[in-house]
């Protein structure tokens, strides 16, 4: 079939690379437009533009899928389906009656649960016990269109970006069999209207660590909001930033307490101590929690 590929970030790479390789045709890619990156806040093209480019593949940039002009070269290209990942951008009725068969979307989790912006984050942080994708037809209302396949498995011990790189591997082949499904003209399942979650964004406010809250949850919290935009709490005046934990027991340490050993570094919380793994201190680097904690944490306190 042909096919117009619409993502972003680099989790959306290994999709189209995946249906570049596959019998289907990529006649183009929709991405965002180029954004301020780096220390220069230079515009640079979106991670699947340039692989785009690499791969001779025509780029399309709108500012938004309602424009006139960007819905006439759609049609023009005349695709049977356009398959989406974390494209970045709302689809309006009259962009998603373009392609004949529609468009497919590769979501990171297991529809009706976290449907949204954060999904993989918000399963982490709410301690779910399985993850996984879903691929679906997309539809007006947000992720509620009916499912072509789902794929899950049980949670691993990994953070949302390591998580995230995982499912967009796997993702990656279980779009291209849904895009084979639909050439095959194999229906849809609709999605239940019950266990319906919503995830949204995650904010800073989202990520600020509280000591008093059981260690499991802070844990989950940790990990869900690792790398970006990282959880935190203050020292010194400042923003300290935990990227990775995990639970100690009990330690005998008060809320927010420091402790460490030669090569450990725990925190009391409200039910036990977290170990603490990866940090960022104020106007430090990223670094092993350890190689922190040798420059002295006597009488330091998180809050």
């Amino acid at each position: 079939m042909r096919l117009v590929f619409a993502g972003t970030p680099d989790v959306a790479v290994p999709s189209l690379e995946a249906l570049a390789g596959s019998s289907h045709e990529v006649a183009a890619v929709i991405t965002r437009p180029d954004a301020p990156a780096g220390r220069g806040r230079r515009l640079t093209a979106s991670p699947v533009a340039r692989r785009a480019a690499e791969l001779g593949i025509e780029v399309l940039k709108p500012d938004h899928p309602r424009h006139p002009g960007f819905q006439d070269r759609l049609r023009r290209l005349a695709p049977d389906v356009c398959p989406v990942v974390a494209y970045g951008a709302m689809l309006p009725a009259s962009a998603l009656e373009i392609p004949r068969h529609g468009w497919v979307n590769l979501h990171f989790s297991l529809l009706p649960r976290w449907r949204g912006a954060a999904p993989v984050q918000r399963a982490i942080m709410a301690g779910d016990d399985e993850i996984g994708t879903a691929c679906f037809q997309i539809v007006r209302k947000l992720d509620a269109g009916d499912i072509f396949l789902t794929e899950g498995f049980p949670m691993p011990d990994a953070t949302a970006g390591e998580l995230l790189a995982t499912l967009a591997e796997s993702g990656a082949r279980q779009l291209v069999a849904a895009v084979d499904l639909i050439a095959a003209g194999v229906r849809p399942t609709p999605q239940p209207d019950e266990g319906v979650t919503v995830a949204a964004k995650i904010t800073v406010a989202d990520a600020r660590l509280g000591w008093a809250s059981p260690a499991r949850e802070l844990r989950n919290q940790i990990m869900g909001c690792s790398p970006d935009p990282g959880a935190w709490c203050e020292l010194d005046g400042g923003r300290f930033k935990i990227y990775r934990a995990r639970v100690a027991g009990e330690l005998g340490l008060a809320r927010g307490e420091l402790s460490a050993t030669k090569r450990q570094v725990f925190i009391g919380t409200g039910d036990g101590a977290l170990e603490l793994l990866e940090v960022q201190a104020p106007g430090k680097r990223r670094m092993p929690a350890i190689d922190w904690a040798r420059s002295g944490i006597d009488g330091k306190v998180l809050s």
